[in-house]
């Protein structure tokens, strides 16, 4: 797959290209004929928040840290 970088494109043709409609088209010319075809996505959904680790798993690793110090000290 090829990838385009938007920060290194001007500044009016990023705007374009992330303006655009699922489903909405671009056409890529050059020397008046037609050398690509993009066609704008859905929007990439927001990945789910980490869960916090509970207070359990946290006084776990304090633990296993303490210990650690204590062994090496």
């Amino acid at each position: 797959m090829k990838r385009i970088d938007l920060d290194d494109l001007p500044p009016k043709l990023a705007q374009l290209l992330t303006s655009l409609e699922e489903g909405e088209e671009v056409l890529l010319v050059q020397n008046g004929g037609v050398s690509g075809r993009l066609v704008g996505g859905a929007p990439p959904k927001p990945e789910a928040p980490a869960e916090a680790p509970s207070d359990e798993k946290a006084a776990e690793v304090f633990e296993n840290f303490r210990a650690a110090m204590e062994d090496d000290f």
